[in-house]
């Protein structure tokens, strides 16, 4: 019965975030236009884009492969994969045995991969600009990201993150050690990069000076471009998750919660997402961009904020032994 539930859940996790992120990205574009005194075009604007770009016909520039062709796919597919094995909504699901921090970057790493190859399949000037730059982005944030959960994972003693989330939520006291704060800051910029936001990159923007995610993605159109859009929603999402539940796992179901369970989490990560959102989306208003040179300051930063965060948690649980 617990791996039926567990079954049903990450149904459930991975419906909801599927259907839910394009909106959150408009609860994000509600936000920044109400502070820039703006009426902004509503929170579910994003999917009438996406059904317009769905309705239109592929088109596929010339001279390119398979790459590019697949690329989208490659993306949203990682995406959703990761999505079952992030602890969202629940940490009971069937696949929490490989749910671990590595598995978990390896996807979103495979989706930055097949994106950066689709850049430089088109041939173009700011396809190939726009993979360079998320490369070198890339080999920055992913070992940041590494180094902020394995700081939490040391003493939970796993590096699965059902049971990271687990042992935090069991002991609410380690969200509010230094090493978590750490772990936390250096996370929170991990999203910030990752997901293509302010300052590192702009995602409403189209200067060749600026771009970096969009440079990649100027020659989809059609289907193809509204599927890019709803994985870019996907992974944010998941971020902003990942986030909240490793350091405030408050409300998340556990592997032998019932269906009232399963709905206080599912509430629970949509409030905590939604105010992480926000609070993202009103930063943006007061950043600028900053300039491409300083972006690898930035993300260094966050690489000796997490090695730091860990050499913090193994005192910490070294000393509690």
């Amino acid at each position: 019965m617990t791996a039926v539930m567990g079954a049903a859940g990450v149904v459930v996790q991975v419906a909801a975030i599927a259907t839910g992120a394009p909106v959150l990205v408009g609860v994000m574009r509600q936000v920044r236009a109400r502070l820039e005194g703006r009426r902004g075009p509503g929170i579910a604007q994003p999917w009438r884009e996406m059904r317009k770009l769905f309705g239109k016909e592929s088109i596929r520039p010339e001279g390119t492969t398979l790459v590019f062709a697949l690329a989208p796919a490659v993306l949203a597919g990682s995406a959703l994969v990761a999505s079952t094995l992030i602890p969202v909504a629940t940490t009971g699901s069937p696949l929490d045995s490989v749910g671990d921090l590595f598995a978990v970057i390896g996807l979103l790493l495979l989706g930055s991969v097949a994106l950066a190859l689709a850049g430089l399949d088109t041939g173009t000037a700011f396809g190939g600009m726009g993979a360079s730059r998320a490369m070198t982005i890339g080999a920055l944030v992913e070992p940041s990201a590494l180094l902020a959960v394995f700081a939490v994972s040391i003493p939970a003693h796993s590096s699965n993150l059902g049971a990271i989330v687990t042992a935090v939520a069991s002991h609410p006291a380690r969200s509010a050690t230094p090493a978590a704060a750490l772990a936390c800051a250096a996370m929170a910029i991990v999203v910030i990069a990752e997901s293509g936001r302010l300052p590192v990159d702009n995602p409403a923007t189209h200067l060749e000076v600026t771009m970096v995610h969009e440079a990649m993605t100027l020659e989809y159109a059609g289907p193809q471009l509204g599927l890019l859009e709803w994985a870019a929603s996907i992974r944010l999402t998941l971020l902003l998750a990942l986030l909240a539940n490793l350091f405030l796992p408050f409300g998340i179901a556990t592997a032998h919660a019932g269906l009232a369970g399963l709905g206080l989490g599912l509430v629970a990560i949509a409030a905590k997402v939604v105010v992480l959102a926000s609070l993202l989306a009103g930063a943006e208003v007061f950043l600028a961009k900053l300039r491409l040179f300083r972006v690898p300051e930035l993300l260094a930063g966050s690489f000796l904020i997490g090695l730091l965060a860990v050499v913090v948690s193994s005192f910490l649980t070294a000393t509690t032994k």
